[in-house]
């Protein structure tokens, strides 16, 4: 028989990983439309301000999109566990969690304290991941308009 420690810790850590392998799922879902818009926007080459406004507002929206999804994702997970009676609540804890904001009002239980740093890892790791991703669409609209392509990296000094 497992002593009692290790089990109040493996439960949140089972339940955490599960909830972020799905919020990865969600966010590479998210990263493959946005490859797909980009695609498919630049092929059709629309007017370049409002086309590149367009794309890089849908990155950015989309990200976003897949933010809420994953907080939804965590507070289904803080439900589901017990830790409150209604979604509206564990959803604002989640969001304070997951932007590691944090809410020193609202304590769960010390069996799934765990849950709070796996929710601000993921969150944390996903907000670089949606970084990166803006970031790439604007590099590839500055290569493109600007002929960037196959230019040497500019020297330094």
């Amino acid at each position: 028989m497992a002593p009692a420690n290790q089990l109040s810790v493996m439960a949140p850590l089972l339940v955490g990983v599960a909830t972020i392998f799905l919020t990865v799922i969600v966010h590479m879902l998210i990263l493959l439309m946005v490859v797909e818009i980009v695609r498919r926007g630049l092929m059709h080459g629309r007017a370049r301000f409002w086309g590149d406004l367009t794309l890089v507002m849908s990155a950015t929206l989309l990200a976003l999109a897949g933010h809420f999804i994953e907080v939804a994702l965590w507070a289904l997970s803080f439900v589901l566990c017990g830790e409150f009676s209604n979604f509206a609540a564990a959803f604002y804890y989640s969001a304070a969690s997951y932007t590691t904001l944090g809410d020193s009002a609202t304590v769960i239980s010390a069996r799934w304290k765990l849950l709070g740093p796996l929710e601000a890892g993921d969150g944390t790791f996903l907000f670089g991941v949606s970084t990166a991703m803006v970031f790439a669409v604007v590099l590839r609209l500055v290569q493109i308009r600007f002929g960037t392509e196959g230019d040497p990296p500019l020297r330094t000094g």
